[in-house]
């Protein structure tokens, strides 16, 4: 998949988390240790869709993070939700399918 074939609020949303995280060291040194990506390797990453999955998918398994990021940028959390699904297809295993 392509950046160009991201729905546009899927991909702000994404861009958006990146931006939050970049104004928070503390989150940003946890979302780099948790995700194994190299400070010197998030300019690339920033193209791939993978990237941006695990970005969304680092707010979706911490409560917590999600609610922070949310108040700070003033986004609801459906919209968080919605882009995460977007990057990340559900499986055959979800039901979903």
């Amino acid at each position: 998949m392509k950046n160009r074939d991201i729905p546009a609020s899927a991909e702000d949303t994404a861009v958006a988390v990146l931006g939050w995280l970049a104004n928070e060291p503390d989150m940003l040194s946890r979302f780099l240790a948790l995700s194994g990506v190299q400070p010197g390797q998030m300019r690339d990453a920033v193209n791939d869709p993978g990237f941006l999955a695990g970005m969304l998918e680092f707010l979706m398994q911490h409560e917590p993070t999600l609610m922070e990021f949310c108040q700070a940028t003033d986004t609801k959390p459906e919209v968080v939700v919605a882009a995460y699904h977007h990057y990340v297809r559900p499986g055959l295993d979800s039901g979903e399918f």
